[in-house]
């Protein structure tokens, strides 16, 4: 008898709507799993037989074809199994039902017939409903994630007998609703507060600016300077998550199997910090299997990179940035694959000014040579300079300034406020085509970017001295139109121009 069951896969951080065909005839005892299925799939024969028998079932006799179609896409995983096993049930007459074609079905089966969690179970519920499926049926744990979408029933089982009563209409399940805006209400995760920092009014300053106009930014200092801790800071200071950001979050962190360990939705902006040691294809993403893994870039989505040592990074690791900054994607193609992943994030990277890190330092010798320093500075591309927007020196403190016990500048909960301010008027400027002002092109930055008179000729003179490319000149118009939201200004003034000039002087003046 013939059975067909609804499941689905995931290729990037997209759902991809597959039939799995079950048939069982008399014959030979085997069970043969046609359609391109990696290891897992092809393993889980042996899970299905087990979860059936140990679920009071029984298992088929004589020949079992299971075909996972289309067959010209490559199928891995263990989201499978739960599938599989109803489809045998259905063709051996043990479950009738007559929804059983109206649902997408995932989960992986343990021996006793428990259903255990997935990757990429959000994706999966968008696709059920963009397919126009009633609803999903999915492990418990998956549960909370999924349920974010609307206009889809999400129905979670713990067992393979649970799946198959409710299939057969012997057992009434609820579908799982999960109400973000109560998530989003929760307390932001302890990231210290900008107080806590002592000194540095200038850096918290790039920080606000940074923030407000979703600017990358470049820290250069002696050590111990706080450009670590400036930067743990910047989340507590950038504004809340849509609704919208905050579920394309969750669909690359649920593809990646990172909600796997109690989290469920990501409403709070990524914080991710690797360490320079990580290779290129941790940055940039993909493996060696036949599924692509999202990297670092693209699980900072809508959030912060931060690059502690910057040079110290391999540099092939640095150069695949470059894509990622100026199109918010990173294109991931290997022989067996292609895909796209989100890539948005605002880059904060730290550095020393010279392999010792005391040439700046006014009470430290720096004993790098002119050829070290050199060395060790052009580790970084001009291209890859020229997409970062804001560079700023971080000074060494004073010992008033480190000994002191008293809160210096305002709270993390007084800049997100007026960060949030600032970024309410960029998008009400541009009505959705862009979420703030260092993500225009070029031609809304001349539209949206409009100098007052006297500074535009200030911006020429910089250009002319400080030989700045058309990437940079860009990037001085964006940063400058944030300086003037910040003053709640609709033109451009000399006043922001020239402190958006500033922020690019630096890396002029390395050698």
């Amino acid at each position: 008898m013939l059975a067909r069951v609804q499941s689905c896969a995931i290729l990037g951080i997209d759902s991809i709507p597959l039939a799995i065909e079950v048939d069982t005839s008399p014959g030979m005892q085997r069970f043969v799993i046609v359609g391109l299925p990696d290891a897992a799939i092809k393993e889980s024969s042996e899970r299905v037989t087990a979860a059936v028998k140990n679920s009071g079932f029984r298992t088929p006799r004589g020949t079992t074809l299971v075909n996972l179609a289309p067959a010209d896409i490559r199928k891995e995983g263990s989201a499978l199994d739960l599938p599989i096993a109803l489809g045998i049930l259905a063709s051996t007459d043990q479950l009738r039902s007559e929804t059983l074609g109206d649902y997408v079905i995932v989960g992986e089966l343990a021996l006793n017939g428990a259903v255990r969690p997935v990757a990429g179970a959000l994706s999966m519920a968008i696709g059920a409903r963009a397919k126009g499926m009633r609803g999903i049926v999915l492990p418990v744990d998956n549960a909370e994630e999924a349920g974010v979408v609307e206009g889809v029933d999400v129905i979670s089982v713990r067992t393979l007998d649970e799946a198959a009563a409710f299939m057969s209409g012997k057992l009434d399940l609820v579908p799982q609703q999960t109400d973000f805006a109560a998530l989003a209400r929760e307390r932001r995760n302890g990231t210290g507060d900008l107080s806590e920092v002592r000194g540095q009014a200038h850096v918290k300053r790039a920080l606000t600016v940074a923030a407000a106009g979703g600017h990358n930014l470049l820290m250069i200092g002696p050590p111990g300077t706080g450009k670590t801790m400036l930067a743990s800071r910047l989340a507590g200071i950038l504004p809340e998550m849509t609704f919208d950001e905050a579920l394309e979050t969750t669909r690359i962190y649920s593809v990646a199997g990172s909600l796997l360990g109690g989290r469920r939705i990501v409403h709070e902006r990524p914080f991710r910090a690797p360490h320079h040691t990580a290779t290129t294809v941790s940055i940039s993403g993909g493996g060696h299997g036949s599924r692509p893994m999202p990297g670092e870039v693209s699980l900072a989505h809508n959030g912060v990179l931060f690059l502690d040592e910057l040079p110290e990074f391999n540099r092939g690791a640095l150069e695949v940035l470059r894509q990622p900054l100026e199109e918010g994607l990173v294109h991931i193609r290997r022989a067996n694959y292609s895909v796209a992943y989100p890539s948005r994030f605002m880059l904060v990277a730290a550095m020393n000014p010279c392999p010792c890190g005391h040439r700046t330092d006014p009470k430290k010798e720096c004993r790098c040579s002119a050829g070290e320093i050199q060395r060790y500075t052009t580790r970084l591309s001009g291209p890859l300079l020229d997409r970062i927007d804001l560079h700023i020196e971080v000074p060494a403190l004073s010992y008033d300034e480190i000994a002191g016990s008293d809160r210096s500048g305002p709270t993390s909960a007084d800049v997100r406020e007026e960060v949030q301010r600032v970024r309410n008027i960029q998008r009400d400027r541009y009505d959705g085509a862009f979420a703030c002002n260092a993500h225009l092109d070029a031609a809304a930055t001349r539209k949206h970017c409009k100098l007052a008179e006297g500074a535009d000729s200030l911006l020429q003179n910089a250009i002319d001295q400080l030989g700045f490319s058309a990437r940079a000149y860009d990037k001085v118009l964006r940063v400058a139109r944030t300086l003037a939201d910040l003053d709640s200004a609709d033109e451009i003034f000399t006043q922001h121009v020239a402190e958006a000039i500033q922020y690019r002087s630096l890396d002029r003046q390395m050698p």
